[in-house]
């Protein structure tokens, strides 16, 4: 079994958890982002082992997972889309970021491995609007001329499900094009003018390997674990950066987080220098007076260790865990904001 099935394999191991009845004092029960998922997998695991404490998580993307906290049916949603401060409010919730990483665009052409392939958001937004649609197009041979490329349809994926890649992909797409701002927009779904949906990051990274010509986008973890050919992308600063926990902790490093209120912050496009350009952060989200106390407080000591001893799990799987300075703002916000178990 390939890593993506036995990914696919664990959600469906976690949903299973997280629906079954409680076999401890308290059962965290969390739901949303596929991006963050192997992350949130990983200190579930080192969590269970270290308190025996079960946390479930259902990988069901972003906009589910917010709908789920939402609805009071989990103890936490996980979002790459951050609720803005009135959102927060209206609703009783507060948010936090967790983890850092990074949305890349991915390839399957014969010949062509990774980091071979170059490309700007102009392009990518190009591809995506089906204005750029062979692999041999004069766009990318432009920026790829030594590279060797078919006369063949590019096959776009995209995700079918709402979704926190997909919003900061196509944040980043509005922000490279004015096109692309103006005929498709943003937001966690969007109505795509080409293209094949596929369900989850691991969707689409299967669909990728699977189909010959395709192209998609991805966090950055399924990359290395499905062994994707991926493109560099040009960032603010003209250079074409290779996704990294270095080019993601750059582009997180650059923005202000002590002067947004409820850490609401978008990473991508950042003016660094070495920062890849379509770098992204997960949030947790929850409510402020929790709804299960003793789940609510069995879940800050996940986030405890996740914060801490599981930064370790963050940095193997190539995501950026978050600096000690902004752990500590994180820290003093759940003092302020949450009741009954922090």
């Amino acid at each position: 079994m390939n890593r993506i099935l036995a990914l696919t394999a664990a959600v469906a191991l976690a949903a299973l958890t997280t629906l079954s009845p409680a076999a401890h004092a308290a059962e965290v029960r969390g739901a949303g982002s596929t991006f963050a998922y192997p992350i949130i997998w990983k200190w579930a695991e080192g969590f269970r082992e270290r308190t025996g404490t079960l946390v479930g998580y259902q990988s069901v993307g972003s906009s589910a997972g917010v709908n789920r906290i939402k609805d009071g049916v989990v103890d936490f949603g996980a979002t790459d889309k951050p609720l803005k401060p009135e959102d927060l409010e209206k609703y009783g919730l507060g948010q936090f970021p967790i983890v850092f990483g990074g949305v890349v665009p991915v390839f399957n052409v014969e010949g062509v491995g990774p980091g071979q392939l170059r490309f700007t958001g102009a392009l990518l937004a190009d591809i995506y609007l089906g204005k750029v649609a062979t692999w041999s197009d004069p766009a990318i041979r432009a920026l790829n001329p030594d590279i060797k490329l078919p006369d063949a349809k590019i096959v776009v994926v995209h995700r079918s499900d709402g979704s926190g890649t997909t919003f900061n992909w196509v944040s980043y797409l509005a922000k490279a094009s004015p096109e692309w701002k103006q005929q498709v927009g943003e937001g966690s779904a969007v109505a795509w003018p080409v293209g094949t949906g596929a369900r989850g990051n691991e969707g689409v990274a299967t669909e990728v390997k699977r189909v010959k010509n395709a192209i998609g986008y991805v966090e950055y973890t399924y990359v290395v674990q499905a062994k994707l050919a991926y493109g560099l992308v040009q960032n603010r600063a003209g250079r074409f950066i290779a996704p990294s926990a270095a080019s993601f902790q750059a582009a997180a490093s650059s923005f202000d987080w002590t002067a947004a209120k409820d850490f609401f912050v978008i990473i991508n496009d950042s003016a660094a220098e070495d920062a890849y350009p379509i770098a992204a952060t997960t949030f947790a989200i929850m409510y402020k007076e929790p709804r299960v106390p003793a789940n609510s407080r069995a879940a800050f000591e996940f986030w405890r260790f996740a914060l801490g001893e599981g930064e370790k799990y963050a940095s193997e799987l190539g995501y950026v865990p978050l600096p000690p300075a902004l752990v500590q703002q994180v820290k003093d916000y759940w003092a302020k904001t949450f009741k009954g178990g922090v």
